[in-house]
């Protein structure tokens, strides 16, 4: 796919990282889960990050996307910098601007699967009848308008996976990122669960920030960065991660 990547001229980058660092302090321990991380993604780019359990890799994303405050460092969102913003202001820049996709869900068992959708755009003050149906046209686009009345409970792994991608992508947001979005998934729901995500990178440009530990599904990505001890250890280009799947399958 043809990146977003170049702009009258220039590189046209939508996620600036400079020099983060961000330290976790057990109380008789100091851990240095960054250690000056430094990265540019361009707009419409699928970037998988990868590495060893305590890596830093999920605390890259959380920092990344405001989740996470840090110690020091600079990141910047479509050239702004979120990382001055007051708390109410990096929440309502998040609920605008961004969508996320967690391993274990987060879906509310009291809600079906259009009142999830919903809810972030019920937070926000959107009217309820335009977030029902932005709600629906979401769901339709992940393919589970027929399970819109339908709670978690009653929704396989894959189709609740796939609720929450809607959530995420339900008000248009500039990036999508997910944690683990395959993790809890078998390895042929896993593949759909790709297929989806690619497919919309690709009809809407999106920019999409994964985490992940299998690197199948880093090499559907345009690149893959590999994190060690709190730092970028080395960036794999697409071919590369395909190669390293295939060596890697049984």
């Amino acid at each position: 796919m043809a990146l977003t990547a170049v702009l009258n001229g220039a590189e046209d980058v939508v996620i600036e990282a400079r020099a983060i660092v961000k330290t976790y302090d057990t109380g008789s321990l100091q851990v240095r889960a960054l250690n000056g991380v430094s990265l540019r993604i361009l707009r419409g780019e699928m970037v998988a990050i990868m590495g060893p359990s305590g890596c830093g890799k999920t605390t890259l994303l959380n920092s990344l996307s405001g989740l996470d405050d840090f110690d020091s460092g600079d990141v910047l969102i479509n050239g702004t910098d979120i990382t001055t913003m007051a708390d109410d202001r990096k929440t309502e820049f998040r609920a605008r601007d961004m969508g996320f996709v967690f391993q274990t869900y987060n879906l509310l068992p009291v809600l079906n699967s259009a009142e999830n959708v919903e809810l972030p755009l019920i937070v926000s003050g959107t009217k309820p009848k335009v977030a029902r149906e932005m709600a629906l046209a979401s769901l339709d686009r992940v393919g589970l308008r027929d399970k819109a009345n339908q709670r978690p409970n009653q929704l396989s792994g894959g189709q609740r996976q796939r609720v929450t991608i809607a959530r995420a992508l339900v008000n248009n947001p500039a990036i999508m990122w997910a944690d683990e979005p395959t993790g809890a998934l078998d390895s042929a729901t896993a593949n759909e669960i790709m297929d989806l995500i690619v497919d919309l990178n690709r009809q809407a440009g999106q920019t999409c920030v994964l985490v992940t530990h299998d690197p199948k599904v880093a090499a559907r990505c345009h690149r893959t960065i590999h994190m060690a001890d709190g730092v970028i250890a080395r960036e794999d280009t697409q071919e590369q991660m395909r190669q390293m799947a295939a060596e890697n399958s049984p």
